[in-house]
């Protein structure tokens, strides 16, 4: 005679059916909540995937370097246009701070959110510091420490322009050859994303 199977053995060994569509559920859940996190951050670690197309025109700089880091000690809590010259602030420098403060000026009603500045390792000449005393009151200056510099800029020796966040990050940096409004534009986008400064 063959052995009876035992229903309650069969059910022991085996999970119910409603115990099995929960952990099923489960398991869904967390791939619905946590894989989209995953995919991201290795799509971010590995650089798979990602878009080709910007909506930006500057180097977009995004690693968590700070405008200390760049050799610039400033504790502006604003949006700041700064401009960088390594040697003499020559004629694109010049071109550079006039057009850092013409973008703060097109930002209309945001103007406030944002300063323009201006570093420089060597003195001003002394005719266009007298000038930009006079026609840029609201310029900001502050000495740059080279050693800093070129250790976060390795190799760049022209002027440059730099968009740094409220908290002091650089953000966008462009060449002398910007055009003025795609900054603008880079710039209010920044602003209309930004719920800081």
């Amino acid at each position: 005679m063959g052995t009876a199977m035992n229903p309650a053995s069969m059910s022991e060994t085996r999970p119910p059916r409603s115990r099995r569509r929960g952990r099923l559920q489960l398991i869904l859940v967390l791939l619905v909540a946590l894989g989209p996190m995953v995919l991201a951050t290795t799509m971010y670690k590995f650089k798979f995937w990602v878009p080709d197309s910007r909506s930006f025109h500057g180097e977009l700089i995004g690693n968590g370097e700070s405008r200390t880091e760049l050799g610039v000690q400033s504790d502006e809590k604003r949006w700041q246009l700064l401009v960088t010259a390594p040697n003499q602030c020559d004629a694109d420098c010049q071109q550079l701070v006039y057009l850092a403060r013409q973008i703060q000026i097109g930002l209309g009603r945001d103007a406030s959110r944002a300063s323009h500045a201006l570093t420089t390792a060597q003195p001003l000449n002394p005719e266009y510091d007298a000038r930009l005393t006079r026609e840029y009151p609201q310029l900001q200056r502050y000495p740059l420490d080279l050693k800093r510099y070129h250790r976060m800029a390795p190799g760049v020796e022209l002027p440059q322009l730099w968009i740094v966040d409220p908290h002091g990050n650089l953000v966008l940096r462009y060449g002398a050859e910007v055009n003025g409004k795609d900054l603008l534009n880079d710039l209010r986008q920044l602003l209309k994303l930004s719920n800081i400064g």
